[in-house]
């Protein structure tokens, strides 16, 4: 990390979900200190991965909470705090700003679509005002596959020429690299985050901040080795694990392979409406994994 901004590898680590329908604290804290031992420089909680939208305010921020009073580093973590009301937004960052997370990432408020950016400038406006006391980085959260809102390259320079480093990066989830380049053009220590690992060699080299992908909950290691050593074929490899998901629903995918890999079943609920993850796709993906990690170089 340089001047305070996150970089690196970084999971969008998944939530798990106890029988009442609430995150369960245990498992999360659990699944996050596997991940920092194992490779991550720092996590993505409650982003789209941790199915934070499907979560309720109080839920989202008892979470936060409980990273806190575990004693995770939530100085190496952004947590998401974007929702379609902007006192929702504003009261879940300014919950992470007290708790001392290193970034807030934010949606764009995502019911209405179409919206002028003079609209976008006075939601992050209310953010950035929540928070002068405690003053935690902006990371605008780029998905507008589900969001149905951009943060278009010149909205990103209007924010960063209104608010300055407050504006402090973006996660960018439209798998567009050519987007991603250009948002680098906002600011020398403006850091994007594309959502694949297979960019980290690109990274690596200062291209990117790094990355915040989702299924870095499965191969931290193979990444590390990537971003650190520059380590090829621990990128191919990790990589093929990202490649096993092509074609089927992520966000329960990467909570089945969980429950395989951990040997506990509980990390395969998701959250309504999201479905579970069909049972041919399940054995696919652990057969595929195994494969892979099979191979793995020492």
């Amino acid at each position: 990390m340089t001047e305070n901004r996150l970089s690196g590898v970084f999971a969008a680590i998944a939530t798990a979900v106890d029988a009442n329908g609430t995150p369960d604290a245990p498992r999360c804290i659990a699944l996050a200190r596997h991940l920092l031992d194992t490779g991550c420089d720092g996590l993505n909680v409650l982003g789209t991965t941790g199915e934070a939208t499907s979560f309720s305010l109080d839920q989202r921020r008892g979470l936060m909470t409980a990273y806190r009073d575990a004693g995770m580093p939530v100085g190496r973590m952004m947590v998401g705090t974007g929702a379609a009301a902007v006192a929702d937004a504003a009261a879940l960052t300014q919950h992470a700003a007290a708790l001392g997370f290193g970034g807030a990432l934010v949606l764009p408020p995502f019911y209405y679509k179409g919206v002028p950016d003079d609209g976008l400038v006075a939601y992050v406006e209310a953010l950035i005002t929540a928070t002068a006391d405690k003053p935690i980085p902006i990371y605008l959260y780029h998905y507008p596959a589900l969001s149905g809102l951009p943060w278009t390259v010149p909205l990103l320079h209007r924010l960063r020429e209104k608010f300055g480093a407050r504006i402090a990066g973006l996660k960018d989830s439209s798998g567009d690299l050519a987007f991603s380049r250009q948002a680098t053009s906002v600011g020398a220590n403006f850091a994007v985050f594309p959502s694949s690992e297979a960019v980290l060699l690109e990274a690596r080299d200062g291209a990117f901040a790094g990355c915040v992908s989702a299924t870095a909950n499965l191969n931290a290691d193979l990444c590390a080795r990537a971003y650190r050593q520059g380590d090829r074929a621990a990128l191919d490899q990790a990589v093929a694990i990202r490649g096993l998901f092509d074609g089927k629903p992520l966000v329960p995918g990467i909570k089945a392979l969980l429950a395989h890999i951990h040997g506990d079943p509980a990390w395969a609920t998701v959250k309504p409406p999201l479905g579970g993850f069909a049972a041919d796709h399940r054995s696919t993906v652990a057969a595929g994994y195994d494969a892979v990690r099979a191979k793995q170089v020492a």
